[in-house]
């Protein structure tokens, strides 16, 4: 009997492997391998001179006013358009929650960029904040004057508004699937109870959406580190400043074939994905905590 236990078990551990196997394989020779090749240049003095230097790299990366300015502006748009996207989403779909006229036709206008590939979004918002466009034709109806939002202190709103409009929607979607997910019958026994609707809420309807939130907060801070894509094709490898970002940086110093900044850079902004995303985790496992007490 104990052999046949152990024949079963073993059958099942290379079966496991035989289905894991490939995934494995495919997560080990394109994501761990080459991050390794990358912590290993952030080490050495130059790919034709593997010196061993430690973290004269990091530091020298760290010193570099190009870099500073793009970690800045990509701190910057995050911090903005990250609460944003999720706020907004969620007020999003507690608004279709409720029973309001025209809720179809609402749902499908912020749902349709997800279905608009990329560079017709970004085609539309360079008729739209041209020099000459149609804000500035707007604005002009009022006496304003023409601004060149794409080489002006305005380009950081412009993105953030291409990035709200672009990802509203799908974080909308992800909250009214979880707040379909919460308990009627809490929901029942608070009304019985006279409790208020903030009360309902933050007590009862925010303790089940916060896996959610989490979930799209990470998902709206990868977004947000991948804006170049938007930013490159409305004003290219050099944009304004304030649009400067850290894929900017990167592709530049690619470009350039300085495979020691790019590593070292590359490393960085992994460790700070990693540190941001462990703080999450904490503050949502901390917070739904309190609120299941």
């Amino acid at each position: 009997m104990k052999r046949s236990v152990k024949s079963v078990q073993r059958q099942d551990l290379l079966k496991s492997i035989c289905f894991l196997g490939p995934s494995f394989l495919g997560v080990l020779l394109f994501f761990i391998l080459p991050f390794g090749v990358v912590v290993y240049y952030s080490l050495i003095k130059s790919p034709m001179v593997h010196d061993f230097v430690f973290l004269d790299n990091f530091i020298s990366i760290i010193k570099n006013t190009a870099f500073q300015t793009a970690a800045k502006n990509t701190a910057s748009f995050s911090l903005i358009a990250v609460p944003l996207a999720v706020v907004l989403g969620l007020l999003l779909a507690l608004m279709l929650e409720c029973r309001i006229p025209g809720k179809s036709q609402f749902r499908t206008f912020f749902l349709s960029p997800m279905m608009v590939p990329i560079a017709s979004i970004v085609l539309i918002w360079r008729v739209m904040f041209h020099e000459h466009g149609v804000i500035n034709e707007l604005t002009a109806v009022f006496g304003a004057g023409a601004i060149d939002w794409f080489n002006s202190d305005y380009s950081m709103v412009v993105v953030i508004s291409l990035f709200l409009w672009k990802n509203l929607g799908y974080n909308m979607i992800l909250f009214m699937a979880a707040l379909s997910n919460v308990p009627q019958e809490l929901l029942e026994v608070a009304d019985v109870e006279g409790a208020k609707s903030p009360y309902k809420f933050f007590a009862i309807k925010l303790r089940y959406l916060s896996p959610t939130v989490l979930f799209v907060t990470i998902l709206s801070l990868i977004n947000s580190f991948k804006v170049f894509r938007e930013v490159y094709l409305l004003s290219g490898s050099h944009p304004y400043e304030s649009l400067y970002m850290l894929q900017h940086f990167m592709n530049n110093t690619f470009n350039n074939l300085d495979y020691q900044k790019l590593s070292a850079a590359a490393v960085l902004l992994a460790v700070a994905m990693v540190i941001i995303i462990a703080v999450l985790f904490y503050i949502e496992d901390k917070f739904g905590k309190d609120v299941e007490g």
